[in-house]
This record gives structure tokens, sequence and C-alpha cells, in this order.
């Protein structure tokens, strides 16, 4: 998988090669701050002076690369696809391998950190399921008809301020093994070639 990164987000990290790498790796430090205390203007206000750039710039290049790092830990992407993904971005390789470190120094703690975050969207809490079959009815005495029918549990909140909710699914074998076979599918196609040009090119 690759990250689409929008002109925006292009544009706040476009300061990154104009700084010196120590700054950049500043930036990651200042990025985990943020992401486990929350923004603070003081900061930003103290890393534009030092750089003599105004605070604007500063407070952007940091929310980018903030982006970068959320998304990339979010989606677990791996080297190959965090190098394909900033290669959009026109860096050089040493500014490249710079931010692949900080976010495989990072991404352990950073998805931790999602994991406690509240969150709009419910997520997997448990999966239950039940075959049914049919053998007879009324107008025929030998028949075979299976269902699948499957209770997920979703979970939003976390803890003791979780709220449970529930939606039951039922289906046939034959879809149930099309579906798995059309995401499998989908999952090899993006991982081609082919797919991350076209992802690196998509604005």
């Amino acid at each position: 998988m690759l990250l689409v990164l929008s002109e925006e987000h292009k544009l706040h990290l476009a300061f990154l090669p104009k700084v010196d790498t120590k700054v950049v790796g500043e930036f990651g430090r200042i990025t985990m701050e943020f992401l486990r205390r929350g923004t603070s203007p003081k900061i930003y206000e103290g890393a534009a002076r030092k750089l003599c750039v105004p605070v604007e710039i500063v407070q952007h290049g940091v929310e980018g690369l903030m982006f970068l790092m959320l998304e990339s830990s979010k989606h677990m992407l791996t080297e190959v696809d965090f190098l394909d993904s900033v290669l959009v971005l026109g860096f050089d390789e040493e500014l490249n391998q710079i931010l692949l470190q900080l976010y495989l120094k990072h991404r352990s703690q950073i998805r931790s950190i999602l994991s406690h975050l509240p969150s709009s969207l419910p997520s997997y809490h448990n999966l239950e399921w039940r075959l049914d079959v049919q053998l007879a009815s009324r107008s025929c005495c030998q028949q075979v008809i299976p269902m699948l029918t499957m209770r997920l549990l979703l979970t939003r909140g976390y803890d003791s301020h979780s709220d449970y909710s529930s939606r039951v699914l039922q289906t046939d074998p034959s879809t149930l093994l099309y579906l798995i076979s059309t995401l499998e599918e989908a999952l090899a196609a993006i991982k081609t070639s082919h797919a991350r040009r076209i992802l690196r090119n998509i604005k």
C-alpha cells in the first residue's frame, strides 16, 4: 500500500530539504512530543526563532511530518512502501532515509498512542458465526442449502467507556468465497508496480 499525499501536505513537507538533517530529527522529536502531549505554540515559536523563519512554516512542517508518521504507522507500511510513498515529494536519498528511520523508530509508539485515541468509527471486537443447512422442504425431500450467519460485534470507545453494537450478516458459502477471492485479488493488485506508479501520480 502507498500513501496518497495531498498538495497541501506536499507543500508543508517541502520545507524539510531546506534545513539541516539535525533539524529534521528535531522536527521528529517535536512531532512525537505533540502526539503524546498535544501541540504547544511556544515550541513552534522557539524553533522558528532558531531557524529564522516564520512560525507558520515551522508549524506546517511539523504538521506535515506528523501526518506522514501517523498515516504510515496506522497502515503499518513496509520500508519499501514508505520509501515509495515519499518518492513523490522529490527529496534526496539521504532525507528519505532519515524519514524512514524516524518512522521505523517510532511506529510502535505511534500505534500505541493511536489505540488510546477516541474514534468516531466503530472497530472490530468479535465475530460469531453459525452454519445452517436445510436438508429438505415440503416440496423437495432431498436438498442441501447451506447458509452462513455471522454476528459482528463492534465497539466504539475504550475500556469502561466502550459502547458496543452488533451487525448480523447472512450469505451463502459461494458468495462468501467470491467476496474473499475478490478482496485477495484487490490486495494483490495494489502491490504491483503498475498500481504503485498510478498511486504516485494521483494528486
